[in-house]
C-alpha cells in the first residue's frame, strides 16, 4: 500500500506532537526530593520516605490520575538531575528567588517560607523581634537563620549561639542554655509538636514562598501541577497536611490555603498571567 505525501506529512506531524507531550502523558511522574529534611521528607520506619512533601506529591498524582515515582537524594543534586531529565519535577521545598526563576519554572507557592522562634513552654509571649532584645538565641550554624540573627545582633542586642544541628539548638532551649531558637517555620512547628517543653513563638514573614520547580521547556506540565495544587488548597487537603505534619491550622489568606492567580509566582520570571478559575474539575 502506497502512502500519499499528505498522509506522510500528517503522520510526521502526529509523531512530533506526541513527542512534545509532557512526561505525565505516560502515566508516571519521576519526582525528586531531599529525604533528610524533616518534616517535609524523612526516612520512615517501614522503609522509604515520609513527610509533608511526600504526601503533597502523592496527592498531586491522585488529583491528576498519575503515579508518582519518588526518589530521595541530596538537595544539591536535585536541580542538576531535573535539568538532565532524570526527574520531571522536584517535590522538595524550594524557595523562589530571582536567580532560580531565571533558570527554572515554578508552580505557584504552596507555602510561605517564614522564620519562626521556639521558646520554653512557660515563657511569656513574644510578638515582635524587639521582644527578643537581650535574649540568647540558639541557631543551626551556617544556616540562613544564623546569618539573619548575626546581621541584626547589634540592632536588637541579642546574643547568638550557633550549634552543629538545629536539634542541638532546640535542646539548648529545653535545657535553659538559650532563651529561644530560630529556624524555618515548619521545622520549628515540627520541633514544638514533638516536644511539650517548648512552644511556637513569633513568626517573621520573609515575603518568599516555596514552590515546585520544573524545566524551562515544560510549561504544560508545570501548569497542570499548578492547577492540582490549587485544587488541594480549595478542597482542604493542604490545611489537613499542615495539621498532620506541623500541628498548625493555617490562617485564612496564607499561601498554603489560598490559590494564586495565573501560573507560577507573580513578580518572577516564568509567571504566566491567566484568568482560569481554580477548581478540582478536569484535572486528570
Amino acid at each position: 500500500m502506497t502512502r500519499s505525501p499528505k498522509a506522510g506529512l500528517a503522520a510526521l506531524a502526529l509523531t512530533a506532537s506526541l513527542l512534545a507531550l509532557p512526561a505525565l502523558a505516560e502515566g508516571t511522574y519521576k519526582v525528586g526530593l531531599d529525604g533528610t529534611f524533616a518534616p517535609h521528607a524523612m526516612p520512615s520506619m517501614s522503609g522509604g520516605v515520609e513527610g509533608f512533601n511526600v504526601d503533597l506529591a502523592n496527592l498531586i498524582g491522585e488529583r491528576l490520575g498519575k503515579t508518582m515515582e519518588i526518589t530521595a537524594t541530596q538537595f544539591s543534586g536535585l536541580i542538576p538531575a531535573l535539568q538532565a531529565g532524570t526527574f520531571d519535577f522536584i517535590a522538595a521545598p524550594t524557595t523562589v528567588n530571582a536567580e532560580r526563576a531565571e533558570n527554572l519554572l515554578f508552580t505557584e507557592g504552596f507555602m510561605d517560607t517564614n522564620f519562626r522562634f521556639v521558646v520554653p513552654a512557660d515563657a511569656a509571649d513574644f510578638t515582635s523581634l524587639e521582644d527578643f532584645k537581650g535574649k540568647t538565641i540558639a541557631v543551626n550554624k551556617g544556616s540562613a537563620y544564623d546569618s539573619f540573627l548575626r546581621e541584626r545582633a547589634e540592632e536588637y542586642g541579642w546574643t547568638v549561639e550557633s550549634y552543629g544541628t538545629n536539634t542541638d539548638a532546640v535542646q539548648a532551649v529545653m535545657t535553659g542554655r538559650a532563651d529561644a531558637n530560630l529556624a524555618g517555620a515548619t521545622v520549628a512547628a515540627w520541633a514544638a509538636k514533638q516536644n511539650p517543653r517548648i512552644k511556637l513563638s513569633f513568626e517573621y514573614e520573609t515575603g518568599l514562598v516555596w514552590a515546585l520547580p520544573f524545566r524551562k521547556d515544560d510549561t504544560a506540565t508545570r501548569n497542570l501541577v499548578d492547577r492540582a495544587i490549587e485544587c488541594l488548597k480549595l478542597d482542604g487537603s493542604m490545611a489537613a497536611l499542615s495539621e498532620k505534619w506541623f500541628g498548625v491550622t493555617p490562617a485564612e489568606g496564607t499561601t498554603i490555603v489560598t490559590p494564586t492567580p495565573g501560573y507560577g509566582v507573580p513578580g518572577f520570571p516564568g509567571y504566566e498571567e491567566d484568568d482560569h478559575t481554580p477548581s478540582c474539575d478536569d484535572l486528570s
